[in-house]
């Protein structure tokens, strides 16, 4: 625990509330009769509508002039593929209710269909202004940085011949077109693919549509100086300045296609289908064998998006929609350059100067293996351990991982794992394990959206080797984060421990901010050991000594802390809640936190993404403020901090506040017990965050955000701060 008490001021400041005057509902019941009950639809914002209002602040970064151009570039390529993703599960979703007969509102009142309707406007609005952006903007300023993306007229003479040699010699044997007549059916159009529908006209006279697929397998964007070489993997010693798209040289090109025809017109367009794998869990002996099944039907999910140019006509457009068995609301029409996921091959180009200045992860000195006058499970045995990614470097966890594998001492490693990417150095670790005697245990997440292909092939390369492997649980994902090394020392075992907010991914560790804990805590070692018990056996425990573990005894526990922290209030104790997660979207605890606020208790929301709780609504939710914050990395960690009457708790951990993750996951959430590490955390994390005014945007009681007003030469940018803080230390 840290200090038993904290100083009226240092509670202001790390409030950072608009209004921090606790709410008199109580003594006023004139006003408390016009206030709506908490289950009033008003006061909960759609779950898709919150998460579009995302997509809007990683836009703002790429209109931000403040940002590197090139990573202006990236955060448009992010705005794409998070609609894509957007597409392929949400508004799936929403599709497969409203064709279930779904009739049901959610706390917010709006019916499935509903949802689509204001899903298609603001999709319109966002779409409209980012490639108006990219168009107005973006490229203008990337031609005067003197590189440029040419379409075909603009060639020489000399860099026509060039071209297209290349595209005779690179592309055309890869492209298969495909006819639509009597004869051929209407093709198959793969999920997220860039196609060309291309009219021609044959020997006859007749008109026929064939389409042709830009393949994913080749490099997107070509260099017209070097087009032998990949654009994004040239030095920048010889760094040619001109580019040109893939899909713009086929299209001067189609003739090659077509021999004998007339090339009448040709027009791109982009397929989005449903890709939300249902895996039939309590039917399935073989949960393996199932989630393989899903991953090859996801390219053959409905089609629930069609983006085509702008000037595409009508009878193209109804050949395209008849086929793909979409109306026009599935339809979105679009000036300039699709899909905006592509532009992250503009974002890689060889252009440091048009980047952020790269950074070198700080690794404590502890486990720094060129520093540290102790081994690993010494240090970790001295104190506990606090990583800060990607500003603390995550290669002591791969350390940690590979000496326990060494170490004669170690008898076993358990680990769950969710994402870790391809080539990762974690299965390395674990291979070797394995390799020299230990008992290696892993409970792999075969449902982690997106990546279960990646998860299945390492899988069946540890089962290989011998590895105890656990595919998931029926009706639960694994989510949770946790690795145990069981070390004999003496006549006794030691656990130790790693806990984390964010996947075991080298990769993704710094890119996201995310925080870790080593240490060697019986209490929490022996927690942990039940925990992989009942991931990998049998057990109906619920009394863990300090993890709040989910589906078991999460959700009631968080309920009690908030409720504990309503008494403190009630008894003269000013309240002070702090959350940092990704989504709040339960409306439980929102309504547990609706009656915070009106008890007085002061309470900060960090929340990357998706919020549904509305703050600042008079009589409701007045002392509750919500920040979000946007910036280099990807927020990732999830932080709880309770004032407790003084003797504050912080707990870090796997889950967001989204009924899957309370209900139908298992997470972990830990506490942080040592003073020094609670303190760093309070004052060093949560307190930048909460003074952010470059990168924080701050939510309103109708659910947009704005920006702070507050901007000085002072100003802070807290993931800067955290880049700034890590440079300096030793």
């Amino acid at each position: 625990m840290v200090s038993q008490h904290t100083s009226k001021t240092a509670e202001n400041e790390l409030a950072h509330v608009i209004t921090t005057s606790p709410n008199n509902l109580a003594s006023s019941e004139a006003e408390a009769a016009v206030l709506p009950s908490l289950d009033d639809p008003s006061l909960y914002f759609n779950r898709e509508l919150s998460l579009l209002e995302f997509q809007w602040r990683v836009l703002e970064e790429t209109q931000d002039p403040g940002n590197p151009l090139l990573e202006r570039f990236k955060f448009l390529s992010i705005v794409g593929s998070n609609m894509d993703e957007f597409f392929m599960v949400r508004v799936a979703g929403l599709k497969r209710q409203i064709e279930s007969g779904t009739v049901s509102a959610g706390p917010d009142g709006l019916l499935p269909s509903d949802q689509l309707k204001a899903v298609k406007t603001e999709v319109t609005k966002l779409m409209n202004e980012a490639h108006d952006y990219l168009r107005e903007n973006l490229m203008p300023e990337l031609e005067r940085a003197e590189v440029r993306i040419l379409e075909y007229p603009d060639l020489t003479d000399d860099q026509r011949i060039e071209m297209q040699a290349y595209f005779l010699q690179n592309i055309f044997p890869v492209l298969t077109p495909l006819a639509f007549d009597p004869g051929h059916p209407f093709p198959h159009i793969s999920n997220l693919s860039l196609n060309l529908a291309v009219l021609i006209r044959d020997t006859k006279g007749e008109e026929r549509f064939a389409r042709v697929k830009i393949p994913d397998s080749l490099p997107q964007l070509i260099s017209v100086d070097k087009p032998s070489l990949m654009a994004n993997r040239i030095p920048s010693s010889v760094r040619p300045q001109s580019y040109m798209w893939l899909d713009e040289l086929i299209s001067a090109h189609l003739q090659a296609l077509f021999p004998g025809m007339q090339v009448l017109e040709f027009h791109p367009f982009h397929v989005t289908r449903d890709a939300e794998v249902e895996i039939q869990e309590w039917e399935a002996e073989d949960l393996l064998e199932t989630t393989e099944e899903g991953i090859r039907q996801r390219r053959f999910g409905d089609v629930v998006k069609l983006t085509v140019d702008e000037s595409t006509p009508d009878r193209i457009l109804e050949i395209l929609m008849s086929n793909l068995e979409i109306d026009a609301t599935d339809v979105y029409q679009i000036q300039g350059r699709f899909p905006l996921s592509s532009l992250k091959y503009i974002s890689s180009l060889d252009r440091p100067d048009l980047k952020d200045v790269p950074f070198l992860p700080h690794i404590p000195a502890v486990l720094n293996p060129d520093l540290q006058e102790e081994d690993t499970f010494s240090a970790i045995r001295r104190r506990d351990i606090l990583l800060h990614h990607p500003f603390d470097s995550f290669q002591p966890v791969i350390n940690f991982l590979n000496v326990a594998a060494k170490d004669p001492s170690v008898l076993a490693i358990k680990m769950t794992l969710y994402r870790v990417g391809k080539n990762s150095p974690v299965v390395e670790a674990l291979l070797e394990a394995m390799s020299n005697g230990k008992q290696v245990a892993v409970l792999v997440e075969l449902k982690a959206r997106f990546d279960e292909e990646s998860n299945i092939e390492w899988a069946k390369a540890l089962e290989r080797e011998g590895v105890h492997i656990v595919y998931g649980l029926q009706g639960l994902k694994i989510h949770s984060k946790v690795a145990l090394v069981v070390r004999k020392e003496g006549e006794s075992i030691r656990r130790y421990v790693h806990l984390g907010t964010g996947n075991y991914n080298p990769v993704t560790a710094h890119l996201y901010t995310d925080i870790g804990l080593l240490t060697c805590d019986d209490e929490i070692g022996s927690d942990v050991t039940d925990l992989f018990n009942y991931l990998t056996g049998y057990s109906a425990k619920r009394d863990y000594r300090k993890l709040l573990v989910a589906p078991i005894n999460l959700r009631e526990r968080l309920v009690a802390l908030i409720k504990r922290e309503i008494e403190h209030q009630r008894n003269g104790e000013q309240g002070h809640l702090i959350f940092k997660f990704n989504a709040l979207v339960d409306d439980q605890i929102i309504k547990l936190l609706y009656e915070a606020s009106q008890a007085g208790v002061i309470i900060d929301l960090i929340v990357r993404g998706v919020c549904c709780l509305l703050p600042q609504i008079k009589g409701i939710s007045e002392n509750i403020n919500v920040t979000s914050v946007v910036g280099r990395f990807l927020e990732h960690s999830r932080i709880f901090y309770f004032r407790n009457g003084g003797a504050e708790q912080i707990f870090l951990g796997s889950a967001d506040l989204m009924p899957r993750n309370l209900d139908r996951r298992v997470e972990v959430l830990f506490p942080v017990e040592d003073p020094r590490l609670a303190r760093h955390i309070r004052e060093d994390i949560l307190h930048v965050y909460l003074n952010d005014s470059v990168k924080a945007r701050y939510m309103m009681s109708n659910g947009k955000y704005k920006r702070s007003q507050m901007k000085t030469i002072d100003s802070i940018s807290s993931q800067a701060s955290f880049l700034n803080r890590r440079a300096e230390s030793p």
